[in-house]
């Protein structure tokens, strides 16, 4: 039974740019249901930190917020610093209990995935029932159709937001939208986005996550003012409609049904 955690962003505590303190940690409640769904006290956490160009730091931040903090077993895998064989990389991923995506340029990612054929070996991890979880970059990758502001082998942002192909692995017409709330222009992209697309978009903010297990989903928060919309275009109009934060489980096609 395939398991993501698809968070919309948050911090885990990072260094300040100025290096005079840390960011917040913000994503703890649902990082302990990260690691609740893997079934293990301490899970063996592979983070993935691909999008950010291999990031030794942000292994670091994980090390000390997955490891120190919620006692989790914590690897890495250096995908573009590093050579694997095939045998190695399943082995890695697929002898671990929960894959950890970080954020970054969520398209170099994806086209280094693809050109290892990591995203196949990742598949085969979803179908073993290994928890595939992720912030930014490492949430909206898992779906039909996400909104980026990444292009190609360029390392920084700005450059508009964009309709990408993700790896598809819910196959439902969902589209993903991180960071609603923190980052401007967002609303207006994924509304524009929807107009073209099929299905139905999902606008995540900040602290808010996406939780599905097989063909089940609800909507998690680790602050009480995230929210999770749905947005889709019906009758010549962009609709938003808040999705409700249940406890219990709902069939995910409810989040394709389009309301007059």
């Amino acid at each position: 039974m395939g398991k993501i955690v698809a968070i919309g962003g948050g911090e885990i505590g990072r260094p300040l740019g100025d290096g005079k303190g840390f960011y917040p940690i913000e994503t703890t409640s649902i990082d302990k249901e990260i690691i609740r769904i893997s079934g293990k006290k301490k899970p063996k956490l592979l983070l993935l930190p691909t999008a950010s160009g291999d990031s030794i730091g942000y292994f670091d931040v994980v090390k000390k917020h997955f490891g120190e903090r919620l006692g989790c077993k914590v690897d890495v895998l250096y995908l573009k610093k590093q050579k694997y064989s095939k045998k190695e990389l399943r082995k890695r991923v697929l002898g671990s209990d929960v894959l950890y995506v970080g954020g970054g340029n969520t398209l170099n990612m994806l086209n280094l995935w693809k050109a290892k054929g990591f995203d196949k070996i990742i598949r085969e991890a979803y179908e073993k029932g290994i928890v595939l979880s992720g912030v930014s970059a490492g949430a909206i990758c898992w779906f039909r159709y996400f909104s980026s502001d990444s292009r190609p082998e360029m390392g920084k942002k700005n450059y508009g937001y964009i309709k990408c192909n993700g790896l598809d692995f819910i196959d439902k017409n969902l589209t993903l939208s991180p960071h609603h709330t923190r980052e401007q222009g967002r609303e207006k992209a994924i509304a524009n986005i929807m107009k073209r697309t099929p299905g139905v978009g999902i606008a995540l903010d900040d602290c808010s996550a996406l939780e599905i297990i097989g063909d089940k989903y609800r909507i998690i928060t680790s602050n009480h003012k995230a929210r999770a919309r749905r947005v889709y275009f019906r009758e010549g109009k962009v609709k938003y409609e808040e999705i409700k934060k249940r406890k219990e489980f709902m069939p995910i096609e409810e989040l394709l049904i389009k309301n007059k």
